[in-house]
């Protein structure tokens, strides 16, 4: 996977926050060298979150956040600060800026404590350095810069680069789970709401992470199995399939071969499978009338045959006899207070970083509403959750 054409959900999250005309988003456009946003003396100059993905040296691949003013007044001006503050959900590193001539303000200081209770890297940035007429004692995170003359922009760049050495997640997808040599079948099933000409993302980075780590990979589809396996002199060493062809994979690919999904890959990967199979028995409790939140990270056009929206709550009936009321989220739009729900299915998450993912089961967990994602899911309503969860015996045996 090329720097050029890493997902969003793969590149490190930089978010920069600040007072309104701290010269926040003058900052933004001299750390990326580009005029991303909009900078004036007028106050809430910036209105709304700006994302921009980029590579940015000594980085590499980053998201840029610029967001609006945390001081913005009125009503609308609330409503701006609220989803500055939804930012931190997802970002890696925290860039407060600070009119160096004014100090840090009280609302500066409640921001710090809050990087600092979610254990965020930040770093303090100290703007109008040339407005100056006297020395600042900084601490190791502080930085003094002047973006209008774009003094110490560099040294800002390396200290955020100091700080994605700890902000970088070292999970692995499935390097752990192969050798150098070993071969993988991947199950992929081309229907009606595969992407034209290409795959989707769980099966590009799988796919990737396998050839980095010197294995081999065939890729074929359910009608194909049978015939793929038996045509290999070997058995593979891993089947990873797509979750909606679960049942039917798990009939065609014998015992002693590992089976899992490309969903509970992810699972682990971005968020905490040990919670997301706890949440799975909570399936078997789900009763006529209880409020069910399916949530999907993407925004893509939903189809009649619509995974979220048609398969995963026919499934849910089939399963529990009942009938519940479903509500739907996508992309950015996730409760803050999802205590009303009995249960939240959540996707794969591969379009949210490993931040966000975090972010949004913490929720749940804070109100004690179980989540558990599409793949576990269909995994338990299928009957075969311990078998996919081969690869991870110290998961597996929780069932």
């Amino acid at each position: 996977m090329s720097l050029q054409n890493t997902p969003s959900s793969e590149r490190l999250h930089i978010g920069f926050f600040g007072m309104r005309n701290a010269g926040k988003s003058s900052v933004v456009n001299a750390v990326t060298n580009q005029e991303l946003s909009v900078v004036s003396d007028v106050l809430g100059t910036t209105t709304d979150p700006v994302k921009k993905a980029m590579e940015l040296l000594p980085l590499g691949p980053v998201v840029i956040i610029d967001t609006p003013g945390l001081d913005d007044i009125g009503k609308l001006g609330e409503l701006r600060v609220q989803k500055a503050k939804e930012i931190l959900a997802l970002t890696d590193i925290a860039v407060l800026v600070v009119d160096a001539t004014k100090g840090k303000s009280e609302e500066d200081e409640k921001l710090i404590s809050i990087f600092k209770e979610r254990k965020l890297p930040y770093v303090v940035v100290y703007n109008k350095a040339d407005l100056l007429n006297t020395t600042m004692k900084l601490d190791n995170n502080e930085i003094l810069v002047s973006a209008l003359k774009n003094e110490n922009i560099d040294e800002l760049k390396n200290l955020i680069a100091q700080l994605a050495k700890t902000a970088k997640s070292s999970k692995p997808l499935v390097s752990d789970l192969i050798d150098e040599g070993n071969l993988v079948v991947l199950v992929i099933p081309i229907d009606e709401a595969a992407p034209k000409g290409r795959l989707i993302l769980p099966q590009q980075m799988v796919m990737r992470d396998i050839l980095d780590h010197h294995a081999m990979c065939i890729c074929t589809q359910v009608e194909q199995l049978s015939v793929t396996l038996n045509m290999l002199k070997d058995k593979p060493k891993l089947v990873i399939t797509d979750s909606q062809a679960f049942g039917a994979v798990s009939k065609i690919v014998p015992e002693d071969i590992t089976l899992t999904s490309f969903s509970i890959i992810m699972a682990r990967y971005k968020g905490d499978l040990k919670s997301l199979v706890h949440g799975a028995s909570m399936l078997s409790q789900i009763q006529t009338g209880d409020k069910i939140l399916i949530a999907e990270g993407c925004t893509h056009h939903r189809q009649c045959n619509d995974i979220g929206t048609v398969k995963m709550p026919s499934w849910i009936e089939h399963f529990t006899n009942a009938k519940p009321q479903y509500s739907f989220t996508s992309g950015g739009a996730f409760p803050e207070n999802p205590s009303d729900y009995k249960l939240i299915v959540h996707c794969g998450a591969c379009m949210l970083n490993e931040k966000e993912m975090k972010s949004r089961m913490q929720k749940a967990q804070a109100e004690n509403v179980p989540i558990v994602n599409y793949g576990v899911a269909i995994a338990h309503m299928h009957g075969i959750l311990k078998r996919s969860l081969a690869p991870f015996p110290e998961i597996q045996k929780m069932l």
